[in-house]
């Protein structure tokens, strides 16, 4: 388990195989008896949100659920205005709750929508893909896409308690599993020492399955740290953006043909072949970062990247401070650093690789 405590937040990430089978009495421990709306997709739905239902209602919980499709472009404001409509039709209150059943799309969908209903509802994440085990169920962040810009809408807000359970992985597709996995080598590569090391064993899906929960648990242990000395990003937490500036360009530029952890794979080499030239990553570094990605099977190259198109999209990343982008940098495992480039100096940048 591993405590978050904020100024004006604490709340529990419990992580532990078998949580799944006792879901009533982890929410029982945080929350009164209450209305609740399950949040899932049609897939974790098909799984998970029967049991789910079952067991929240076996505690006296009254229970309404909210399937939406899979994928990245349910996270916007179609989507979003349906699940506060949904609320709002079945009267609920402040003292009523949000749940989130799923990976980081329902995660930041269902944490929006209990953000912004009645200006703020209780809110806790059941995490079943690794993306949101290892990233985005900790820290707060919700958000929704709009047109070309990804997460461009959206706010900080704490959940009551976070639910990850390695066991919900195994009904994952290998894909789906994989490109959650970029953001563990992600994390171990900002937080060096033991964890770079573990993941320099991983080479094949049985690998991430075998040892996914010290892995989930020491990316949670790095994130928590982070987000407890910077809540709303502005110094430290931007380290975890790592990867995310071309990433994110270059996901939404894919339409659907990337998934989230394998354009942000693509954005951690590009940047780091950067850096490398620039004498600010090291070599060695760069070359075991990708040995990583390559040994699962992840991508560590695009053509998006080499596009106007892709240099056009970084105007939007959040990171633009008046025409300067806050790029993250690695210097070596365990030593991330904030490189400030001008915009307009970052066409050279890209092509000088």
């Amino acid at each position: 388990m591993v405590t978050v405590s904020l100024p004006n937040k604490t709340y529990r990430v419990k992580i532990a195989t078998g949580l799944r089978e006792n879901i009533g009495a982890q929410i029982e421990g945080v929350w009164s008896k209450r209305q609740v709306l399950i949040m899932t997709d049609e897939q974790v739905g098909g799984y998970y949100l029967a049991e789910t239902r079952n067991q929240l209602e076996k505690f006296g919980y009254k229970v309404t659920t909210l399937v939406l499709p899979g994928g990245e472009q349910t996270k916007t404001l179609p989507y979003l205005e349906q699940a506060i409509t949904l609320l709002a039709d079945k009267h609920f209150t402040r003292d009523d709750g949000v749940i989130a059943l799923g990976g980081g799309v329902i995660g930041d969908l269902a944490g929006l929508t209990a953000a912004t209903y009645m200006r703020g509802i209780a809110f806790i994440q059941i995490a079943t893909s690794l993306t949101a085990q290892v990233d985005s169920s900790v820290g707060g962040k919700t958000a929704i896409n709009l047109g070309q810009t990804k997460n461009i809408m959206g706010t900080f807000y704490q959940p009551d308690l976070v639910i990850i359970d390695p066991s919900y992985l195994k009904t994952l597709a290998t894909r789906d599993l994989i490109e959650g996995y970029a953001e563990v080598v992600k994390t171990s590569a900002l937080a060096g020492g033991e964890f770079w090391d573990l993941t320099g064993t991983i080479q094949s899906k049985d690998d991430v399955l075998d040892n996914a929960l010290a892995l989930i648990v020491k990316s949670v242990a790095y994130k928590a740290k982070i987000v407890m000395q910077d809540e709303q990003e502005a110094g430290i937490r931007k380290y975890l953006n790592f990867g995310h500036t071309i990433g994110h360009a270059i996901e939404l530029l894919a339409h659907g043909d990337l998934r989230h952890g394998e354009a942000v794979a693509i954005g951690m080499i590009a940047i780091t072949k950067r850096f490398v030239v620039n004498n600010i990553s090291s070599a060695e570094f760069l070359k075991a970062l990708q040995q990583r990605l390559i040994d699962v099977g992840l991508p560590i190259d695009s053509t998006l990247v080499h596009t106007n198109v892709m240099l056009e999209q970084l105007v939007h990343d959040k990171k633009n401070r008046a025409g300067i982008l806050q790029l993250v940098a690695v210097e070596r495992p365990g030593q991330p650093k904030i490189i400030k480039k001008p915009l307009d100096e970052m066409k050279n940048f890209i092509e000088g690789a």
